[in-house]
């Protein structure tokens, strides 16, 4: 069941931004507003998975028909750009039930990050 903030915005919003945050135990999405005031947020947890069914692609998507649900029906969001980060399993699910939803996408962005460098590795084991 997706998470909504107590006070609904009164105006409709016409863009927004669509967060989707795909880690690998778990799937996170946000609707936010163009200023990053997130009004509602649904995971792969909060719907009810347990364990390693939280990252399965199909938890991904119920997820997201939560969200995209409430998006559609009350009219909140009528365009977004869709930001994503992270490299889990439900990433490509997500952006396609977004885009089938009728909502429509400005852009998407990835904002997953990596490693230039990475970690000194560890010593040597001395025998």
């Amino acid at each position: 069941m997706p998470r909504i903030a107590k006070r609904l915005p009164r105006r409709k919003i016409p863009k927004g931004v669509i967060c989707v945050r795909a880690g690998l135990r778990n799937t996170i999405i946000t609707a936010t507003n163009t200023r990053g005031q997130a009004f509602c947020w649904a995971s792969a947890g909060a719907c009810g998975f347990k364990g390693p069914k939280k990252r399965s692609p199909f938890a991904t998507q119920v997820a997201t028909e939560n969200i995209v649900d409430i998006l559609v029906n009350h009219s909140f969001l009528k365009e977004a750009e869709v930001r994503i980060k992270g490299s889990g399993p439900g990433r490509e699910t997500a952006i396609r039930i977004i885009s089938q939803s009728g909502i429509y996408i400005r852009k998407i962005v990835d904002l997953t990050g990596y490693a230039h460098n990475g970690c000194r590795p560890p010593r040597k084991k001395r025998l």
